[in-house]
């Protein structure tokens, strides 16, 4: 994963309302989840509710699709994946290397 790539990621969710849709996008599973729970469970404005999870999906971390007049939210797991393995990637390599020499 590049470097510009994660921090976007990680640049929207650090907003505590993305944060908070996110988190209840990946409780939900796979399948994803209606906007409208998702507006309704969180009780974030429509307008307000489409700007954040356009941010969302303009990071990757969500995708959108419809089923009939219901717009359904799917947590992207493999990209919050890929962000974790980033940050942990070279988790204390600087202590082993100082072991090392």
């Amino acid at each position: 994963m590049e470097l510009e790539f994660a921090a976007k990621a990680l640049k929207e969710l650090g907003h505590p309302t993305r944060l908070a849709i996110f988190k209840r996008l990946v409780m939900a599973g796979y399948q994803g989840i209606p906007v409208g729970e998702v507006q309704e469970e969180l009780g974030i404005p429509g307008s307000t509710l489409s700007h954040h999870i356009s941010s969302l999906i303009s990071a990757g971390l969500v995708k959108q699709h419809r089923e009939g007049r219901v717009l359904f939210c799917m947590p992207q797991y493999n990209v919050l994946q890929d962000v974790i393995n980033f940050l942990q990637a070279e988790c204390c390599s600087a202590e082993a290397k100082e072991k090392i020499t």
